[in-house]
């Protein structure tokens, strides 16, 4: 099965005439398709196949690494970015063989930050499940989170980048919570980022995640529909609950394994938002084993007795189309040691053997 990618459109109103060669005295010397030439502190970039279709402020961002988008979109208005020397806006749309007049910008430099350790590369690297020159899907470890940010040096994205000095392109496809282990795509192309993400928003990608949840669940409850609405609390943490006021959302729950006092499910998420299997889980009165931000404190003290110490949720198959192939795929990624761990003690304490 084949579908087409979106590349989109670039704008009417705009001619599309390449800037000649040399581009001028004042600027520099063209350097080739997808490289960048400097002279004077001006730099003229050829927007490549990769490129097409993005909007000219994001592009920049891309380009420009840590400089604020209010300057990004002021030197925009003033016309000192033009592109095919006419002058644009920020959400104007690239073409390939574009030529992108940046001019000089003055960055902050930022405080050295720890980079990712050799181990914590090869524990990635050996996490890869799939790759292609399109993408890469990786069986994140809990604990990792998938960016750096919010006192974390680096995350998984980082760590991958680190692995491979010589990517020109990787991006997240989607995130995990830092403590839910299993599948994340990584895009390898800006057109399989945009593909792929067109496919999640159009439901198309299939997500099902397996989640130890407290309690028996009931047989005959296989779908959560409650809308979610983040908040925040007054240390200033995000966190989510049921609200009429929130966005609609849909989970659907399918009973896999019972155990005295805990039961494994298949939580396949229909819509994408913040904490949607944890917090409709909690609504359904079976709140994920190992919560520490939605468990009450007593059964999350029980469960620490049976030897849990993670959030018991993995992301463990996705069923999608691969970008160009158009071929359809399941991947499926086993538990880690802590996980199954936890599940062999139930299973032990549910035969009395212990």
């Amino acid at each position: 099965m084949s579908r087409k990618i979106a590349t989109g459109k670039p704008a009417k109103s705009r001619a599309r005439k390449p800037a000649p060669h040399p581009v001028s005295r004042e600027d520099s010397k063209h350097a080739g398709p997808g490289r960048e030439a400097v002279q004077q502190g001006v730099v003229w970039v050829t927007v490549d196949e990769d490129n097409h279709g993005q909007r000219l402020d994001n592009f920049l961002l891309a380009q420009l690494r840590g400089v604020p988008r209010s300057i990004i979109y002021r030197i925009v208005r003033k016309g000192e970015v033009r592109i095919n020397k006419g002058r644009v806006k920020p959400d104007t749309r690239l073409v390939t063989g574009d030529q992108v007049r940046i001019p000089p910008v003055i960055r902050k430099e930022k405080a050295p930050q720890a980079a990712p350790g050799s181990r914590v590369q090869s524990v990635v690297e050996a996490a890869i499940v799939f790759e292609n020159d399109q993408m890469l899907v990786v069986n994140k470890p809990s604990g990792i989170a998938v960016h750096g940010g919010s006192g974390l040096s680096f995350g998984l994205i980082e760590v991958l980048r680190s692995a491979r000095p010589e990517a020109r392109f990787l991006e997240l496809v989607h995130r995990l919570d830092r403590d839910t282990s299993g599948l994340v795509m990584v895009a390898k192309k800006r057109s399989a980022l945009r593909f792929l993400q067109d496919e999640l928003r159009q439901r198309r990608i299939r997500k099902q995640y397996h989640a130890l949840v407290a309690g028996d669940w009931p047989s005959k409850l296989n779908r959560v529909d409650e809308p979610l609405l983040r908040y925040e609390m007054p240390n200033g943490e995000r966190r989510v609950r049921v609200d009429q006021a929130g966005k609609a959302s849909l989970t659907t729950f399918r009973c896999l394994t019972r155990y005295t006092g805990y039961t494994l499910v298949e939580a396949s998420p229909i819509t994408g938002r913040t904490h949607q299997i944890r917090v409709h889980s909690l609504c359904a009165g079976h709140p994920i084993a190992g919560d520490d931000k939605y468990m009450d404190d007593v059964s999350l003290k029980a469960f620490r007795a049976v030897g849990g110490q993670r959030l018991m949720l993995h992301a463990r198959a996705l069923e999608l189309s691969l970008p160009v192939t158009g071929e359809m795929v399941r991947f499926e990624a086993p538990y880690d040691d802590v996980f199954s761990h936890v599940l062999g003690r139930l299973d032990v304490r549910a035969t009395g053997a212990e």
